[in-house]
């Protein structure tokens, strides 16, 4: 691929995160009270089976900077969205686990998430 199709492959992907982070942020802010971090954690608990996910794990799949992860989690608890268990087999490790406030919360948003990802992306 030449350099001058990759580059504007980049900024096409570029400008659609861009485009779609923003109107996630809004509606999920103004509707939901819930930064698009927040709802994501909300939304890989609630796909989990057992509504639970190693922190470390959690970080993983979401991409998130340990220290923004904690940050978001915080939060995600100080609302009574989630809770932070200890791993009763290893000390060092922390679950986060969703609370019925939060499976309550993430089901209300989810519709609206969904709905702004099909709109900004034209699908």
């Amino acid at each position: 691929m030449p350099d001058e199709v990759a580059v504007k492959a980049w900024r096409e992907l570029s400008r659609q995160f861009s485009s779609v982070s923003c109107a996630l942020e809004s509606a999920l802010k103004e509707q939901h009270e819930l930064g698009m971090s927040e709802f994501e954690v909300l939304d890989r608990l609630a796909e989990d089976p057992h509504q639970s996910l190693r922190m470390q794990d959690l970080g993983e799949v979401i991409h998130l900077s340990q220290s923004a992860l904690s940050r978001t989690v915080a939060r995600l608890e100080k609302d009574g969205l989630v809770e932070r268990v200890l791993c009763a087999s290893d000390r060092r490790g922390v679950y986060v686990s969703l609370t019925d406030a939060g499976r309550e919360r993430h089901a209300a948003a989810r519709p609206v998430h969904r709905q702004v990802i099909k709109n900004t992306l034209g699908g």
